[in-house]
């Protein structure tokens, strides 16, 4: 199984809080572990121009106002930003789906500070990690749900919107979710 390019979909009664009700958009899975990015989660306190700001990046007017997501538990100061693939980094970015890429290193928000970043890009601090048949465990006791990732729901729903509409996109109602796995 290798979900790169998925969605995971926190169940109800997930044992991490840092994952309740989370939308995972996963960057790497193989049989070492796995990589994401938290989708949905915007940091309280940081928006992209205070980011800029500390690395000494001038910004643009609309640049500043985006918001910082949090990305996931672990390394809570290293920044990723999961982007359109119209934008490719000179050092490195890595290439998930023929619509997306992850660029983690400093040209990208050089680039999105001048105003030649990709068209759409989610700017994150810290990600979600998995090592080897972790997240395959957590999704056999109900941990989590896997969808398919779309540019739209990605890119262009509303953080508070996209838990309920990954869930949707895989048929499912938020209010049938159980915390309860059953087992035949």
């Amino acid at each position: 199984m290798n979900l790169t390019g998925k969605l995971l979909i926190s169940m109800p009664g997930i044992s991490d809080n840092a994952f309740d009700n989370t939308v995972v958009f996963l960057c790497s899975h193989n049989a070492e572990g796995a990589m994401g990015l938290i989708i949905n989660k915007a940091t309280p306190d940081v928006s992209l121009g205070d980011l800029l700001g500390q690395l000494e990046i001038k910004a643009s007017h609309e640049t500043k106002a985006q918001a910082v997501l949090y990305g996931g538990p672990v390394e809570l100061k290293r920044g990723f930003v999961l982007h359109s693939r119209d934008y490719v980094s000179k050092v490195k970015t890595l290439d998930i789906a023929p619509w997306v890429g992850m660029t983690a290193t400093l040209d990208v928000l050089e680039d999105i500070g001048a105003g030649q970043g990709p068209d759409e890009a989610l700017v994150m601090l810290g990600y979600a990690g998995w090592g080897a048949g972790q997240l395959e465990s957590e999704i056999a006791q109900n941990g989590w749900l896997t969808a398919d990732a779309t540019q739209d729901l990605v890119f262009n729903t509303p953080f508070d919107q996209q838990w309920g509409r990954a869930l949707e996109s895989i048929g499912v109602a938020a209010l049938n979710l159980s915390a309860e796995a059953g087992h035949a």
